[in-house]
Parts: C-alpha cells; structure tokens; sequence
C-alpha cells in the first residue's frame, strides 16, 4: 500500500519539475518570437494547390450579405442564411476551392484529432460514410465539398478571391466590399468567418532567410518536392537531409512519415509533446447506417460534456478524449470541497502523465532520447495529441531529435540548422511551427476593416478587444464574427459552436431583412458583455500561468490574452443558452440600436 505522505511528496516533486520546465521556455518576446509567413525565406505561400487561375469578369452586385471565409465557419454560415430563407450572399474564399483548414493542411497524415463522427458538421444531411474513426484530410475536405454542392453553396461563392477592403458606408447603409479581383460588392451585412487556424506563423530564427536550401510551412506542403500524398511514398526525400521544427499537433502526424522516407531526419524540439496513441478503426457500416436521426447532436454533446467535465450517465464516444477526461472528472468529483476537488483532479492529472512518461520509457530505445520526449507539464496545458506510431519512429537509425530544452535553434545558415555551436547539414526545413490562433478577423483575412466613421478594428481594440457575446462589435454595423474564440464560448470539437454562432446571426439577419433595419451594437451592451465576462471568468489562472508556454496561455506571458481566460467561462453549454436566451428574449431590443434600412 502507498503511504499517503510519499504521495504527497512524489506530487509536490512533480510540480516542481514541471515549473522548472515551464521557466526554461518562458521567453521575455512572447508572442513577438514569431513572424508573419508572409516572410519570402520559405516557398509558395499563397497557394500551391490552385492549379490555373479561375478566369471571371470583376463582379459590382448589391448583396445582402458578404460572408468572408469558406471553411466550415463560412459554410456552416452559408448554409444557416439558406435555411432562413436569405439567398443572395457571396461568399469570398481566397483559396481555390471551399474548406479551409482542410483546404490548406495536406501534409503526410494530417488528419483531424477529434473524431470523424463528432467534427463533421451537418454529416446527417450531406455526409458520405467516413472511412474510419479520425478521417484523413482529404475526406474531410471532400465533406465540405460535398455541402457547397449539395447546397448551392458554389455558385455563391467566389474562388481565388481576396478581401482588399470592407467599409462601413453609413449614407448608402452598406459595406463596401472589395477584392483582389477588381470586386465591388454592396453588402447590407458582412461575415467575419475566416477562422481561428487560417494564417500561418513563422519562428523568428536568425538567419532564416540566408538558408539556400529548400524551405516550407506544414500547411503549404510542397508535394512537387518531397512526391507521394497525406498517405505517405515520399520518395523525393530518399536522398535528402530534413529537418522539421517544431513538435506541435501539424509535425508528430508528419514526423512518421518523414522517418520513413527521408535519408536523415532531424526533428528540432523546443517541448516535447503529449501524444497518445489514435485507436484509429474503420467505420463499422452497420453501426453507422443504424444510427437514429439527431445522433450527431447528441453525440456532439456527450464529447462536450465529458471535456468539459460534467459527469455522463454514458459514453458514446469512447476514445482518448472521452476516457481521460472521464476519469479526472471522476476523481474531481470525489472531493468534497472545491479546494479538494482541485486537488484529487490535479493528481488524477499526475497519474495520467506519468503512465505517459512510462510508455516513453519503454517504447523509446535510446535512453536519452526517451527522457527528452517526456512531457513535464499538465494534459490539457496543451491540446492532447492521438497520432500512431510517433514515439517509435525515434527508434530508426536515421531519426535524429534534436532537443534544445525550450531554447530553440542559435541559428540558421546557408546550409543547415545550428543548435549549441554544431550545425546540422539539411537540404530541406519544414516550419511546423503553427498558426497566429485568435488574432483579430480583419488580421486573419489579411485586409483593412473599417467601422463607422472610418475607424479600423484594429484601432478600436487597440485598449482591448471589445465586442457582444464574442460576435457583434459597435460601431461596426451589420457586422457579425463567427469563430473568432475570444469572448465566446470555445467547444473542444469546434465545429459544434460554428454551427451555434452561424444559426444566430443568420436568425439576426434575417430578423432585420424581415423589420427593415440596420442595427449596431451599443457600447453599454460591450461593457455589460465585458463585466459578464470578468464575473464568469475561469478560475484557472493559476493553472494556465503554471503551463508551459505556448497558445493556449499566450505563450506564458500576460494571462489577459491567454485563450481560456479571455473567453466565456460559463461553459460552452451556457454560453449557448445567453445566445439562445438572448434571440427568445427583448434582450436585443436592449443591447442593439436600430435604424431604418437605407
């Protein structure tokens, strides 16, 4: 039997290193390590895929709305006008087809980490049989397809079209809305729907751009380099030297298949990472055809419920996400004051971190290398991670990690990487280093938004980020933001809130093409939402500053902008409810002023 007091010591030991490893990666830059991927020292970042250019005439058309982004945000937005009757919207992608995230991410194994048959939104209506448990990228992508199909969607939607410019024109009542294609387009309300995981980041090494080899981002993938497909058979890599930087959700799903194909591979970590493995399965065709109508919904709320750790009288999705969560709820619960609970979920937290830690040591050959892939820090200090097979690709001969214990690379030269005075020969750098997450939606899209009187959103959230329930801003008329995280409700599966966010503004719309006006948000309704916001706030600061660094607790600086405690911290579930409560109620004839339609 244990004795109670070695716990408790062994506890306060681990807490301990995980402090001393979270303080050798806090940077005094924060966020500013990074840069823009703009940058010309990796390849194509525009788009790789597009193939030839869609030829059109510029467009100058009155429309009702102006829904800018075609993932899932602005399809699910699409679809919510569509089915309150608007019909004359455009949707502007600057992509060459719809799907967003999975338009852009086609690296060797992307896949999404939450489970097919919780991610895929409206999969009852438009949705072919996923494959397999986690689907792989391109069937994801081929399920947005199928809705801007199967919806209409298309023929709405302008492809390989940039937003140059939206202004708010107080005397015509419209946003003037302009593209890189020479567009014009008259909209009575606009869309932010450009998401949360659309602009890449780069690290701000020194001498980056004085590398004469090949160079990419993980959601650029340059199969015209490297051959082979998200399947693997990258034969281009058999005589190369590759280093992938970074060990984050996009690099352990490639980081296999790199070891496979490449004659050297140096992985650069700066954290190591907490990777389960998938239980990936294929989809059993009775099972899934067998379902009752509105599975997904409860589906979609069982996975919520337990990641929120809110006890389920049953599990119906049954994986990593679901079981281990499911067990530090149960331990929680056991606890018979807050500070208790805090307490027996913290140790529940221990014990499942160090039976990963365990599994490391036994599947990693190397003892040196297995003691640097073991992660020191909380589960949920960073999104849990299901990936097959990653741990053991540290056991082919040609799999090099280079840990640099929270530092990063010293440099980079003309011909390779350097990490404490050696350099590292590499023909190839893949910067798997993330994207910019929760950034403003004008900065996401990469244009110039301005308000009323010509304010920029930039300029008005210099202070601080002003808005109501996450989605409606003053002085921004007719304007509503879909997936923008914060100040909103986050889901872990979060195409579950898109859907939300999207039936509530098209309800808004659709209420006000029905009344004839326009409405703006008061900045009463702001500061109420912002004093909401401070009185719901999570009471994890201590817990998110305890974290290692990264985007979750904003790199370990100022916990103001960490993503958890900038939001809703009621819960998703009751953020629905202000939403739904809000739209049932005379609450917006409170938080909105209206004005008759121009």
């Amino acid at each position: 039997m244990i004795d109670a007091r070695t716990l408790e010591a062994d506890f306060a030991a681990l807490h301990d290193k995980y402090l001393a490893e979270r303080d050798k990666r806090v940077r005094g830059d924060g966020t500013a390590q990074y840069v823009a991927v703009e940058n010309p020292f990796i390849g194509d970042v525009d788009d790789p895929y597009g193939g030839a250019r869609i030829e059109r005439a510029a467009l100058i058309e009155d429309v009702d709305v102006v829904v800018v982004g075609g993932g899932f945000s602005g399809l699910l937005t699409a679809v919510s006008l569509l089915k309150e009757g608007v019909t004359n919207f455009k949707v502007i992608e600057k992509g060459s087809d719809v799907g967003g995230t999975w338009y852009w991410n086609r690296y060797p194994g992307c896949r999404c980490d939450v489970d097919s048959y919780t991610y895929l939104p409206l999969i009852e209506d438009h949705g072919a049989m996923p494959t397999e448990s986690f689907s792989r990228a391109p069937e994801i992508l081929d399920h947005a397809r199928r809705i801007a199909e199967r919806t209409g969607i298309y023929e709405r939607t302008l492809l390989q079209t940039g937003v140059s410019g939206a202004e708010w024109n107080a005397a015509r009542g419209r946003w003037m809305v302009t593209t890189d294609r020479g567009d014009t387009l008259h909209a009575r309300f606009l869309c932010m729907a450009s998401g949360i995981l659309s602009r890449p980041k780069l690290p701000g090494i020194p001498g980056a751009r004085d590398f004469a080899g090949h160079s990419f981002h993980t959601s650029r993938w340059d199969y015209d380099y490297t051959k082979g497909d998200t399947t693997g058979g990258l034969t281009g890599l058999a005589d190369k030297r590759v280093a992938i930087i970074g060990t984050g959700a996009s690099a352990v799903q490639a980081i296999p298949y790199l070891g496979e194909w490449c004659r050297q591979l140096y992985v650069v970590q700066r954290t190591p990472a907490a990777v389960d493995d998938r239980e990936n399965a294929p989809t059993d065709p009775d099972w899934y055809h067998n379902q009752e109508p509105g599975w997904w919904e409860r589906r979609a709320l069982n996975f919520e419920g337990f990641v929120n750790s809110i006890p389920q009288s049953e599990d119906l999705v049954q994986n990593g996400w679901t079981r281990n969560w499911g067990k530090m709820t149960e331990a929680m619960y056991r606890g018979e004051t807050p500070e208790e609970m805090v307490q027996l979920r913290q140790h529940a937290d221990f014990e499942k971190m160090e039976a990963m830690r365990a599994r490391i040591a036994t599947t990693v050959e190397d003892p040196v290398t297995a003691e640097a892939l073991k992660p020191y820090f909380n589960w949920m200090c960073k999104r849990p991670l299901f990936v097959d097979n990653y741990f053991e690709t540290y056991n082919r001969p040609n799999v090099t990690l280079i840990d640099t214990r929270g530092r990063g690379l010293d440099r980079i030269t003309e011909t390779g990487i350097v990490f404490d005075g050696h350099e590292y020969e590499v023909d190839c750098i893949i910067y798997a280093s993330g994207f910019e997450v929760a950034s403003p939606p004008d900065r996401t899209a990469g244009f110039d938004l301005r308000g009323v009187g010509g304010m920029s959103l930039s300029d008005y959230w210099a202070d601080g980020r002003k808005s109501l329930h996450g989605m409606l801003v003053h002085n921004f008329p007719n304007m509503g933001i879909i997936s923008g995280l914060k100040q909103a409700g986050i889901t872990w599966s979060i195409t579950f809130m898109n859907r939300r966010q999207a039936e509530h503004f098209a309800a808004l719309v659709r209420l006000c093409l029905d009344t004839g006006v326009d409405f703006d948000v008061t900045a009463a309704a702001e500061q109420s939402w912002l004093e909401v916001l401070k009185d719901k706030a999570m009471k994890d600061d201590t817990f998110l500053r305890e974290c290692t660094p990264g985007y979750y607790n904003n790199e370990g600086k100022d916990q103001r902008d960490s993503i958890w405690l900038s939001n809703y911290g009621g819960g998703p579930f009751e953020y629905m409810a202000v939403l739904r409560d809000w739209t049932d109620s005379d609450l917006a004839k409170k938080d909105l002023s209206f004005t008759p339609m121009q």
